[in-house]
């Protein structure tokens, strides 16, 4: 299943070692010497392509629900158990509309400036700072998601091996097997970085299927499994029905990090045979709610047998033994595989397209950012046992930047510039700014809070 359907491949975009991709529109007058060489029939044949509101919301869906959502599904019974059950169920419902609405804010955005990507309405805005920090999150984002599945790989893979042969561990040499740090390098270097080296994302466009394949078995798992948990595995029943929780905002940057898929919005407009506001808001509607739905059944399910000891990984609080969620943590594990491939190839085209947009294909250059993005990640995966914080870190930062604060900035900034913030028309928009800027500053401090006391311990984990 490609990663969207009916979209135009972005490796056929990429630069070749004869050609090179502007940074900014071209003047018209320099692309007119080109008009002689337009296949006319081509054209008339892009003229009818595109897909209808089914075709698009199954790219948007498969977006949100896709290879990010399905990797980060784990943690939100974690976030839950973070806000509070009444609180973390709002949260949910509340941060699933604000997703619906400034997805559809970015395609405002670029039609009020002009532009045709995410990127280039930062720049049209905010000139070259606002390129930098919009390519900064998005490098930030996909970087934070490799160390979040290398953590998955180290907590999935070992369990599914030790419960299948149970007494490797005390074999020499094959207990290397069911050793976390062995298997983390042992994956990433045999598995993940020779398909990383690829240059073409095609080649791993069925990772979304797989994902969405995942996210079933493990919602599955969890729903059925859950009532089987042995009691000394579960939470205190008492703490079910807690309305705030201590770590709203570490909450908010879980969920946030499950829901953004801002930089696809653009694509997604696009592949619409009839792009309008209207069609593109029903298919933002339809896919959030079919996110939301997905979402509260796993976070539900999974706080409710666990409630202060749900981990940040719900599959690690079931028993190792148990085979379905053995079945859940391979289906998990091996997802990361291709998934990890994914997010590095979006690192390597942001520092591409940044530092050297004007210049043609390098292989020395791809396999060096290749090499080095990747075995940073795994270091940090290696030394990170909680994925939990990683989720925080990741999605208190970059994906609030990315869904919350810079539509939000945009908007106001191409909006009436004698209107002040709090007209009807930028209200909104200033809200969400303020309350972007908010989680962004509460969730670094408390992360940092966290790390320096007792509660940042379990974090740490080299053996």
């Amino acid at each position: 299943m490609p990663l969207l359907v009916g979209l135009m491949d972005a490796s056929a975009a990429r630069r070749t070692p004869d050609t090179t991709i502007p940074m900014y529109e071209t003047d018209h007058m320099e692309n007119r010497e080109g008009l002689s060489d337009v296949d006319l029939d081509d054209l008339a044949e892009k003229q009818w392509s595109g897909g209808g509101l089914l075709n698009s919301v199954a790219n948007m869906a498969n977006s949100i629900l896709g290879a990010d959502f399905a990797n980060n599904v784990v943690g939100l019974p974690y976030a839950v158990s973070q806000a509070g059950f009444f609180f973390g169920i709002v949260l949910l419902v509340v941060l699933c509309a604000v997703t619906d609405w400034t997805i559809r804010l970015v395609v405002i955005n670029a039609k009020l400036s002009g532009r045709a990507s995410y990127i280039e309405v930062m720049n049209s805005c905010f000139g070259p700072s606002g390129r930098a920090a919009v390519s900064f999150f998005q490098f930030s984002f996909a970087f934070g998601g490799m160390c979040a599945f290398g953590i998955i790989i180290g907590d999935t893979i070992p369990h599914v091996i030790r419960s299948i042969f149970p007494t490797l561990h005390t074999i020499p040499v094959l207990s290397l097997l069911t050793n976390r740090q062995f298997i983390i390098t042992l994956c990433t270097t045999c598995v993940s970085y020779p398909l990383s080296l690829y240059r073409d994302i095609h080649k791993l466009s069925r990772a979304s299927g797989l994902a969405l394949l995942s996210m079933l078995v493990i919602v599955s798992a969890v729903l059925i499994e859950g009532s089987h948990v042995s009691p000394d595995l579960k939470g205190d029943p008492s703490k079910r029905l807690t309305v705030v929780g201590p770590g709203v905002f570490q909450a908010i940057g879980v969920i946030s990090f499950a829901f953004v898929c801002h930089h696809n919005s653009l694509l997604i407009y696009g592949s619409l045979k009839t792009p309008t506001l209207d069609r593109f808001a029903q298919v933002t509607h339809i896919s959030t709610i079919i996110s939301l739905v997905a979402c509260c059944t796993l976070a539900i399910s999974g706080f409710w047998v666990f409630t202060d000891r749900t981990q940040g990984n719900i599959l690690n609080n079931f028993s190792g033994n148990d085979a379905l969620i053995n079945v859940a943590r391979f289906c998990f594990g091996l997802n990361m595989f291709t998934t990890l491939p994914l997010e590095l190839f979006v690192c390597r085209e942001v520092i591409e397209q940044y530092f050297f947009s004007h210049e043609s294909y390098n292989l020395q250059r791809h396999v060096f950012f290749t090499t080095t993005i990747l075995f940073s990640s795994m270091f940090l995966s290696l030394i990170t046992c909680d994925l939990g914080v990683t989720l925080e870190i990741t999605g208190g930062v970059s994906a609030t930047a990315l869904a919350y604060i810079f539509p939000a900035a945009c908007y106001l900034k191409l909006t009436n510039p004698h209107a002040p913030w709090y007209s009807r028309a930028k209200l909104p928009a200033s809200a969400c700014l303020a309350f972007g800027m908010a989680v962004m500053s509460v969730s670094i401090l408390q992360v940092i809070h966290r790390a320096y006391t007792p509660l940042g311990e379990p974090k740490i984990c080299m053996t």
